[in-house]
């Protein structure tokens, strides 16, 4: 049985980056207001179907930066330039470490309080890392950051091969990635004068092997977590 390992350097190391920089704040910073994810748009909720607009987490008072509406919440960052959408009954957590020039992470939790993504913004360190032998098997654009990066943004869902290693992602990269021996990933996004990465975390999660991952992308967790990705805008 091949094992799958999940290494989040990019993040860890910008996460790590953020705290050093300057405290946290936790969500609940007056932010400003965001508007309803569309409607038509179909909402990835984790059974498959449409939450009720005031569905939210048990015991968890709605964040700030966050509308509800046709199952899905906005969040959008304490800057008020990035945002993206999730589930209603899925939560936000930010830090911020610096509010000018602004740095913060966050993680969205699903609502079972599983953390499922991993979001860095802001200043960002370099990422070393060695080649690979990569196979891909989803990539789409992300609308809201079309014309905003070059590479365009993708969310991409893929696994890297390091010897007998494999290491599945499901994350934002710039640019398509392809398979075969390659080259890292760029898993950073450049908009303007700031940096983003997202990435979902599969600590703990393991594919014996690539049929199991393809069958995972296909339910309903992978296409809410999928959705998030491909749901950021920025302004």
């Amino acid at each position: 049985m091949r094992r799958a390992s999940s290494t989040s350097a990019l993040l860890a190391t910008a996460t790590a980056a953020a705290l050093f920089l300057g405290g946290c704040t936790p969500e609940g910073t007056p932010e400003p207001d965001v508007s309803t994810a569309a409607a038509s748009q179909p909402p990835p909720t984790a059974a498959g179907s449409q939450a009720p607009a005031t569905t939210a987490v048990p015991s968890t008072p709605a964040p700030a930066g966050t509308s509800a509406g046709a199952g899905l919440a906005t969040f959008t960052f304490p800057d008020g330039r990035l945002s993206f959408t999730r589930p209603a009954d899925w939560r936000t957590e930010v830090f911020e470490a610096s509010a000018s020039p602004y740095v913060g992470t966050a993680t969205v939790y699903d609502a079972a309080g599983k953390e499922q993504i991993s979001i860095f913004y802001g200043q960002i360190a370099d990422l070393v890392t060695g080649p690979v032998t990569r196979t891909v098997f989803d990539s789409v654009p992300v609308p809201g950051l079309q014309g905003r990066s070059t590479p365009e943004a993708r969310a991409s869902f893929y696994v890297d091969w390091d010897d007998d290693d494999a290491t599945y992602h499901l994350q934002l990269t710039a640019g398509a990635p392809t398979t075969g021996p390659r080259d890292p990933v760029n898993g950073i996004i450049l908009l303007g004068d700031r940096v983003l990465t997202a990435e979902v975390l599969f600590d703990g999660r393991q594919f014996p092997d690539d049929r199991a991952a393809r069958a995972w992308f296909r339910g309903s967790e992978a296409q809410a977590l999928r959705g998030i990705l491909a749901s950021f805008t920025f302004r």
